[in-house]
């Protein structure tokens, strides 16, 4: 979550118009994550997000985002939900940007997970990957391999400037990438974001999965490799092997992995250590100016992947079967 576009008054009284949730109260900016302008907003009836899309974000598919997050709500999954206008339109356009408002969740993120939340986070992905089976929406993950070497192609003749021989340690895997990325893996509706911060406790209980915005169909493993690098490593880019053997008992008491899923992981991580390190580097070297953005430093996943180049195979990883 970010803010790149301001809201003026008159703007958000007349949006609201169309809403049955009373007049504007206060409206503040959220400063985290970097591909959308969101706000708390505060109406007499109650507490919401607002969401303004930006960037990565394609208008066509927010249907599908917000149709998979009432879809989620239906199979008891906690996450935000969109709420409609009179017409019963859940999306509509503000400052000149496609906008929603979705419910508020109780609940903060954390910046410290422990096993036990590792546990209830894999037990949570293994219920969203059973709940998202029958939805009947599809979006492509428009951020997979195939979507890589684009990336890497507007900003590569300024990635040493921010490392010496970033250039070469992406090209090289982005080769590797080609040649060794898994084929015909299970798969179907994955979150592909679920970092700390999308993911809501009040105390130690799971209250709550946000920002859908990433969500797409994909291999399930994937989407377990990209929560292992989001949620197990230390902040001195250690990897917690016992935070791995938590995510990794909690997601496998509501979905077993295949062998070809647990014979995958070591690459799936490695690839999804590099998606991560591309877009940071990208928002790294563009942030709009007068943004109220905190860029995230694409460093942190290069760490993450000199780890990964150097794992055998899933019980380095905490999979220990």
């Amino acid at each position: 979550m970010a803010v790149y576009t301001e809201i003026t008054g008159t703007d958000l009284e007349i949006f609201l118009d169309a809403y049955e949730i009373g007049q504007a109260l206060s409206l503040k900016g959220i400063a985290e994550g970097v591909e959308n302008s969101n706000f708390f907003l505060q109406t007499e009836r109650g507490r919401f997000i607002l969401t303004l899309y930006e960037k990565r974000v394609e208008e066509k598919d927010l249907p599908f985002f917000l149709g998979l997050m009432e879809h989620l709500a239906c199979h008891g999954l906690n996450c935000p939900q969109p709420v409609r206008n009179r017409t019963g339109a859940a999306l509509g356009r503000l400052a000149g940007r496609p906008a929603a408002i979705v419910t508020f969740l109780e609940g903060v993120g954390t910046d410290t997970p422990d096993a036990r939340r590792c546990a209830a986070v894999g037990e949570a992905l293994a219920r969203l990957h059973l709940a998202g089976a029958d939805f009947a929406g599809t979006r492509v993950n428009a951020l997979g391999p195939a979507a890589w070497p684009g990336l890497f192609a507007g900003v590569s003749a300024r990635a040493d400037k921010v490392a010496e021989g970033l250039c070469e340690t992406i090209e090289r895997e982005l080769r590797f990438v080609e040649m060794h990325w898994p084929r015909g893996l299970p798969q179907g509706i994955i979150h592909a974001d679920l970092f700390p911060d999308n993911v809501l406790f009040v105390g130690d209980a799971l209250s709550g999965l946000i920002d859908f915005y990433f969500a797409c169909v994909d291999a399930y493993a994937y989407d377990i490799a990209v929560c292992l690098n989001a949620w197990c490593f230390e902040p001195d880019l250690t990897f917690n092997i016992g935070k791995g053997l938590a995510f990794f008992t909690g997601y496998e008491h509501r979905r077993k992995l295949t062998e070809a899923e647990v014979e995958a992981l070591p690459v799936l991580a490695r690839g999804a250590a590099l998606r991560f390190a591309l877009t940071r580097l990208v928002d790294w070297l563009n942030v709009p100016q007068g943004a109220m953005v905190n860029p995230k430093n694409p460093l942190e996943y290069i760490g993450k992947l000199a780890f990964h180049q150097q794992v055998a195979d899933a019980r380095a990883l905490g999979l220990l079967r």
